[in-house]
């Protein structure tokens, strides 16, 4: 894995994150699910950051495992938001792709480094 991609486009992802909470909060008023999505999109990020300091494999592997984890709710509450119809179909297709990305990218490096951890 490149460190520098992973934590780029995770950090990438926050930023993108915070200002579409923003959105919801002063545009569309809504609070709760806002909320819960802003905690989970700003934990990705900071796992990847926890797991490039990891201290062994085992903590790298765990780490990005929580920001899986993190990535995949925050998909979850985007794909809440479209269907309660707080944000568009446009609006969800301007950062769930980067969302998939994101949880593609943490996928594969977490496949790679199980594969190399157990052998």
């Amino acid at each position: 894995m490149s460190e520098s991609i992973i934590k780029a486009k995770s950090f990438e992802l926050a930023v993108l994150g915070i200002r579409f909470y923003k959105s919801l909060v002063s545009d569309k008023k809504e609070f709760v699910m806002s909320k819960q999505f802003l905690r989970s999109i700003n934990s990705v990020g900071a796992n990847v950051r926890e797991a490039v300091n990891a201290q062994s494999k085992a903590d790298f592997i765990h780490k990005l495992a929580v920001s899986q984890k993190e990535c995949d709710e925050t998909m979850y509450w985007l794909e809440l938001l479209k269907e309660t119809d707080y944000i568009s179909v446009e609006e969800f297709k301007s950062i769930y792709p980067k969302c998939e990305e994101v949880l593609k990218i943490i996928r594969s490096t977490l496949s790679h480094q199980k594969a190399t951890h157990n052998s």
